[in-house]
């Protein structure tokens, strides 16, 4: 399995805070049946103002210190955006660390109050650039959860959505996990990733969730996170953002 949103690199952002946690969260990763996980700290301005070079070079020394302990998790490069104005000229200006650092896709995450309205001109602009959002847990976010017109005009505009396995479950409230499950069944839901910050519930919830989808599942944790680290989006799946209408609100 491929999970491709997990905070697993130490001292960037509300996961591991010592290298002894981050290496306990990748042996916990490999225990669940994870074989490559994508790292994907937070950035988020004035809280998470990691960089791209602060990034990469805190996953290279993951990388030797997983080969040192003989943990065999393949580690690849990204981060959770969260949605601002200055994700475009950061793209721009080649500053961003897309999805394995492919140049194809980026995990973003919205504002959990309400959505702004520079929300859909940003993700309209990031995917005329050639860079398909891919939206984190969409069901977790009270105003998306309750709008599934909302759900499928982003989906329909060519936004990935990754739906976290823990909803599935409950961990999170009733409602994401009933917008979950209508994503799951509308053939909306595109990645089921943990969003792990340390060992525990959420890679137990993610176990739970392969259990209830069954080879459902194989498509949303194996097949389209691999096609990701390759640059492709899943198959049948619209990519190249909002229409052009869609683009003002």
């Amino acid at each position: 399995m491929i999970d491709i949103h997990a905070h697993i690199l130490p001292g960037l952002d509300d996961g591991p805070s010592t290298w002894e946690d981050a290496l306990a969260l990748a042996r916990a990763f490999v225990r669940a049946g994870y074989r490559a996980v994508v790292a994907t700290p937070h950035v988020v301005p004035g809280l998470y103002p990691n960089g791209r070079g602060l990034i990469l070079e805190r996953l290279g020394e993951a990388r030797r210190r997983l080969a040192q302990e003989g943990i065999d998790l393949d580690l690849h490069p990204g981060a959770e955006y969260f949605l601002d104005p200055g994700l475009v000229p950061a793209l721009e200006a080649g500053e961003l660390v897309t999805v394995n650092d492919a140049g194809r896709h980026l995990l973003v995450e919205l504002p959990s109050a309400e959505m702004p309205a520079f929300a859909r001109p940003v993700l309209f602009e990031l995917a005329a650039r050639g860079v398909t959002p891919v939206l984190a847990h969409p069901e977790r976010q009270d105003y998306l959860a309750r709008s599934r017109r909302l759900l499928e005009e982003l989906a329909a505009g060519g936004v990935l959505l990754q739906v976290t396995c823990g909803s599935l479950t409950g961990m999170f409230g009733s409602g994401p996990r009933r917008c979950a499950d209508w994503l799951l069944r509308a053939g909306l839901a595109h990645y089921l990733a943990t969003d792990a910050h340390v060992p525990g519930r959420r890679l137990a919830a993610a176990a739970r969730a392969h259990q209830l989808l069954g080879e459902r599942g194989q498509r949303l944790v194996e097949d389209n996170p691999r096609a990701l680290l390759q640059g492709r989006g899943p198959e049948g799946a619209r990519e190249g953002g909002p229409a052009a209408g869609w683009a003002g609100g």
